[in-house]
C-alpha cells in the first residue's frame, strides 16, 4: 500500500531529519511511528502526503511513485488528523465535515448523507451536533469531528499526528478505544505517530521504533515486547523482561459466548506475560479460569490493553 524506499530527508545544514529508511505499510493495517523527540517520526508521516518534501529515494502508493500524484488529489485522498484539531472556527460541524467532498464535487444529497453517516460513525447525534461551531464542543468532541473529516471523501490512507496527546486521560483513553472499534469496521490504512508508548501498544497492528531518523525495530506489540532487538528497545517499551512478568487479565476478560468453541486453551487469571501472548500468536482468543472456573474469554487486544494501562500507571 505505501512503500518507503531508501528515503531521506536532509535540510539545507546537512542535517537528516530521516535517513535510508525503508518500510512497507499494508493495506488496512494500523501502523505505528514512534520515537523520542527528534527521531523523525512526524517528518516521514508529513512525507508521505508531500506536506515535507523527500530529500532521496521513493515514497510510492500502490506502486505509484507520490510524485506523480496531482498534489491536490493525493491530498484530498489522504485523510488528516493533527494534534492540534485545526476545525475552522467560524463554519459549523457540517460545514467542517463537508470541506473535502465539496471540493471534490460531490452532490449535496450525497455530502449531507455522509455527514450523518460519519457523526453516527464516531458517535454524535447528527440533529444534535450538525449545526453547532467548534468552540460548543470539547475537546474530545472536537477531535472525534477531526477523524470524521479526515474520512468524509473516504479515502484509503488516515494520517494520523498525535491526534490524542492534547486531551485529559479519559477523552484519550475513550477515544483509543474508539478508533479501535471504528478500525475494525473501516479497515483503513492507518499511520499513526505517537510519542506514548501504551498508546502505540494498545492501537498498532505493527510498530515502527524510530531514533535518530532511521529505523530500531519493526514489528507488533508482542513482538517488540518479547523479542527487543537491544537495550535502547526494552528501555523504550519499558517492560520487564516478558518471562519474568505476571500480569492479572480480569481487566480484559470478555462474557463467554455460546458461539464460541469449548476447547479453548485455558490459562489462570494471573498468568506470565510471555506465555499468555504466545498462545495469543497461536490462537485468537483463551478461556480465563479463576478457581477452577471459566470466567470469560481474552484476545489480543485485551491482553496489549491491560499492559498499556499498567505502563500509563507508571508514569
Amino acid at each position: 500500500m505505501i512503500s518507503f524506499e531508501n528515503v531521506s530527508k536532509k535540510y539545507d545544514d546537512g542535517t537528516y531529519a530521516v535517513k535510508n529508511f525503508n518500510l512497507h505499510i499494508n493495506e488496512g493495517e494500523l501502523l505505528v511511528l514512534i520515537g523520542p523527540s527528534g527521531s523523525g517520526k512526524t517528518t516521514t508521516l508529513k512525507m508521505i502526503n508531500r506536506l515535507i518534501p523527500l530529500t532521496e529515494g521513493y515514497i510510492k502508493i500502490n506502486d505509484k511513485m507520490i510524485s506523480d500524484y496531482d498534489i491536490h488529489e493525493l491530498r484530498w485522498d489522504i485523510g488528516y488528523v493533527l494534534q492540534q484539531i485545526a476545525l475552522f472556527p467560524h463554519m459549523t460541524i457540517e460545514e467542517n465535515i463537508a470541506v473535502v467532498p465539496e471540493m471534490k464535487k460531490w452532490e449535496q444529497k450525497e455530502i449531507d448523507q455522509r455527514i450523518d453517516e460519519l457523526l453516527h460513525m464516531v458517535g454524535l447525534e447528527p440533529e444534535t451536533y450538525r449545526r453547532r461551531l467548534p468552540n460548543e464542543l470539547s475537546g474530545g468532541q472536537q477531535q472525534r469531528i477531526g477523524v470524521a473529516r479526515a474520512l468524509a471523501a473516504n479515502p484509503s490512507i488516515i494520517l494520523m499526528d498525535e491526534p490524542f496527546s492534547a486531551l485529559d486521560p479519559l477523552s484519550r483513553e475513550k477515544l483509543q478505544d474508539d478508533l479501535i472499534e471504528l478500525q475494525k469496521n473501516i479497515k483503513k490504512t492507518i499511520v499513526f505517530v505517537t510519542h506514548d508508548m501504551s498508546e502505540a501498544l494498545k492501537l498498532g497492528d505493527r510498530i515502527c521504533l524510530m531514533r535518530n531518523g532511521g529505523i530500531v525495530q519493526t514489528g507488533t506489540p508482542e513482538a517488540l515486547i518479547q523479542q527487543p532487538a537491544n537495550d535502547f528497545v526494552r528501555e523504550f517499551v519499558g517492560v520487564d523482561q516478558a518471562e519474568e512478568r505476571m500480569v492479572d487479565v480480569r481487566g480484559g476478560v470478555k462474557p463467554v459466548n455460546p458461539e464460541e468453541p469449548d476447547n479453548l486453551p485455558i490459562v489462570d487469571s494471573r498468568v506470565l506475560l510471555n506465555e499468555i501472548l504466545s498462545l495469543l500468536g497461536e490462537h485468537e482468543q483463551l478461556a480465563v479460569k479463576e478457581m477452577d472456573k471459566i470466567i470469560g474469554t481474552i484476545d489480543r487486544q485485551g491482553i496489549i490493553k491491560i499492559l498499556s494501562r499498567q505502563m500509563e500507571g507508571m508514569k
